[in-house]
């Protein structure tokens, strides 16, 4: 069985302590998450999708409860630590892109590599190598203004690989495709799942995405709700007593 990469348990966020106004987001989250593994965590606008990730990616820290990645506590850690951490191990993408606007494709993907200590030559040359993995090398030089959406998501994907991260974590990243461009997306996603192992949380208001992924949780209301499987690969994924029996070991009813 593939070795856990995330282990997230009873993690609550609130917002305005102590005030009048004290909103609790989270309502005791557990999770775990193996290498190697595809998941979607599906929900509805206002379901807590988007707090869960910022915790996930160590944007934001939990009020509660304890988050290990990789075995690390990151509760404990600086501020400057939280900071590397995301940068070797954790690539983002959405549906916005994030692209700076005025540099070129190239220099978005080398980017990450900059801040990681990468030399010029080392930069370009990964960089160059991730855009024609992405099917963008012939517009290395294009200004992201003169990209498509499909085009930009695309560089985006690049950029996210560029440290060589542990997880991918994906945030509604066909959510401003047209069909046929947000299906090339997917199939960039199952390639790098596939061929390179890597781990890839999808978070998506699209159950027909989320069905293409190893693992499907469902947020509801800050809480899990649901949890299924698809696909043969996903026994891979599965603790040894949910192999034999069936059942949610995730899930918070």
């Amino acid at each position: 069985m593939a070795n856990k990469i995330i282990e997230m348990k009873n993690v609550v966020k609130k917002y305005y302590i102590g005030t009048p106004n004290e909103l609790t987001i989270l309502k005791g989250i557990s999770m775990d998450v193996y290498e190697g593994e595809f998941l979607s965590i599906v929900g509805a606008s206002g379901s807590g999708k988007s707090t869960l990730m910022n915790i996930i990616g160590v944007l934001d820290r939990p009020t509660e409860g304890t988050y290990l990645l990789s075995g690390e506590n990151v509760a404990g850690m600086s501020e400057n630590a939280l900071s590397d951490l995301r940068n070797r191990r954790i690539g983002f993408g959405s549906q916005t892109f994030n692209l700076i606007p005025r540099t070129t494709a190239l220099k978005n993907v080398e980017l990450p590599m900059l801040y990681a200590g990468y030399s010029r030559r080392e930069r370009t040359h990964r960089a160059m190598e991730l855009l024609e993995m992405v099917g963008m090398g012939d517009r290395v030089k294009h200004l992201p203004n003169e990209l498509s959406g499909g085009q930009k998501q695309r560089v985006a994907i690049a950029r996210a690989m560029a440290n060589n991260p542990d997880i991918l974590l994906a945030d509604e990243p066909t959510g401003a495709l047209d069909t046929q461009t947000g299906r090339m997306v997917m199939d960039i996603f199952h390639k790098l799942n596939r061929e390179q192992g890597k781990t890839i949380i999808l978070i998506t208001h699209n159950p027909e995405l989320a069905a293409e992924t190893h693992r499907i949780l469902t947020l509801r209301d800050g809480q899990f709700v649901g949890e299924s499987r698809s696909g043969d690969d996903a026994k891979e994924f599965m603790p040894l007593w949910e192999q034999e029996e069936g059942g949610c070991g995730t899930c918070t009813y």
